[in-house]
């Protein structure tokens, strides 16, 4: 049996085809090159985009945790408010007992009583019954 002998690659002995390969090889060394850069700038873009999300899950929880503690204090006032409001209205009925008492008076006596007239914090708690006394508040009140 014989064996067939291939004839030697037409581009190990022909310039022409030589000049081929080294344009195959330098082509093919650029395309590595350039899938490495890419490799190299996707894992960069993998990695801010790793550390934006940490940076976002961090202001998240800040803003939860403010929230929640807006959410206290909002809590915590609105409780003051309700004791407030009691105690307006239990003023306010002290009050009329009051004026009750000095109508009786004015009644016995005959002596003409000035009786203030009572105002309903509740229907119009913008008006305040005594405008004259200034609110105090601070700065740091609102602070959190």
């Amino acid at each position: 049996m014989a064996s067939v002998q291939r004839p030697a690659s037409s581009s190990d002995s022909d310039p022409r085809y030589a000049n081929i390969d080294e344009r195959k090889r330098k082509r093919m060394l650029s395309n590595r090159e350039s899938a490495r850069r890419s490799r190299m700038r996707k894992q960069k873009q993998l990695e801010e985009l790793v550390n934006e999300v940490s940076a976002l899950q961090k202001e998240n929880s800040q803003v939860s945790e403010r929230i929640n503690v807006t959410s206290q204090r909002y809590m915590e006032m609105e409780s003051a408010n309700n004791v407030l409001r009691a105690q307006a209205m239990e003023l306010t009925e002290r009050l009329r007992s009051l004026n009750s008492v000095l109508h009786i008076v004015e009644e016995v006596s005959g002596y003409a009583v000035d009786i203030p007239e009572i105002p309903d914090p509740l229907l119009k708690p913008w008006q305040f019954p005594c405008p004259i006394q200034p609110i105090m508040a601070s700065a740091d009140m609102f602070e959190y």
